[in-house]
């Protein structure tokens, strides 16, 4: 590679962009035709609070057609290097999905079945038919589809997942959701996924302790022989079980996270959340 050539390609590179990319162009909006630094930072502008419901709309992503470079503020046809001065906009470009990145330690790369760049390394990942999105190679014989898993919004912050640039995590159920938003739900002790109520993590410790504060808690002389039905949201069996105002308990599958659903008072919360504080 020649000197001139790395120049080129060196050129301004981590100097430009946005909080969302590093990168050498802004892009034209091809919806209202004007200008923003990436994809993102139009649906930011165009979906905020303050611009009229009938007026926001997300950029379409692939029918981008005009860039503008910006270390000499040519505007020209989509492509990695400016016509005008010949820096390089972007180390890694896609010209599928009119994409520009200075940041090639994030290992892009175009999944074709996707029809979007994703990161991480292609070597690292794999295409489920089925979910119809990426995967980690880790889960390749160990995940349960769910059809279009990530074709929805976070069930937790309502972002859409299928193209965040925030990290995804499949939970045992096969729902998808974001790493940190997991993680919020853990701080508030909620360890059941809020699409199915499954259970997400090793709960039997917490089943133990559960045991112990049913036991410890005696029901009043009218409520001892008071018999109610409930749902096992991890096994997906019912049971006719002796009504506890703590927690009831699946009979088959051991799990405290039950829902009451016919027979005796209302249906009580369960003590999870109070029994692992």
């Amino acid at each position: 590679m020649s000197s001139s050539h790395e120049s080129l390609l060196e050129r301004g590179s981590g100097h430009f962009g946005c909080s969302h990319y590093r990168r050498r162009c802004k892009i034209i909006a091809p919806c209202c035709n004007e200008v923003f630094d990436c994809r993102h930072c139009h649906n930011e502008s165009k979906n905020s609070i303050d611009v009229d419901p009938l007026d926001r709309h997300d950029i379409p992503r692939h029918e981008i057609k005009m860039v503008i470079c910006s270390l000499c503020g040519t505007e020209q046809d989509v492509q990695q290097h400016c016509i005008h001065c010949g820096v390089c906009m972007g180390k890694y470009f896609c010209s599928k999905c009119k994409f520009f990145d200075d940041d090639v330690l994030k290992n892009q790369y175009h999944c074709e079945k996707c029809g979007i760049c994703r990161t991480g390394g292609e070597e690292n990942f794999f295409h489920c038919n089925k979910c119809e999105c990426c995967y980690s190679r880790l889960l390749k014989d160990s995940h349960n589809c769910v059809e279009r898993a990530m074709h929805h919004n976070c069930p937790v912050c309502f972002e859409f997942l299928f193209d965040t640039t925030k990290d995804i995590t499949v939970l045992p159920c096969g729902h998808t959701i974001h790493l940190d938003c997991v993680k919020e739900m853990k701080q508030h002790f909620q360890y059941s996924c809020p699409v199915c109520s499954k259970s997400y993590c090793d709960m039997s410790r917490v089943w133990e302790k559960l045991d112990q504060e049913v036991a410890s808690t005696p029901m009043p002389q009218m409520y001892q022989n008071k018999m109610v039905w409930i749902l096992c949201n991890d096994c997906g069996e019912t049971s006719e079980v002796h009504f506890h105002i703590i927690a009831h308990k699946c009979l088959k599958c051991n799990s405290y996270n039950t829902r009451q659903t016919r027979g005796g008072p209302a249906s009580c919360s369960s003590g999870i959340a109070e029994i692992v504080r």
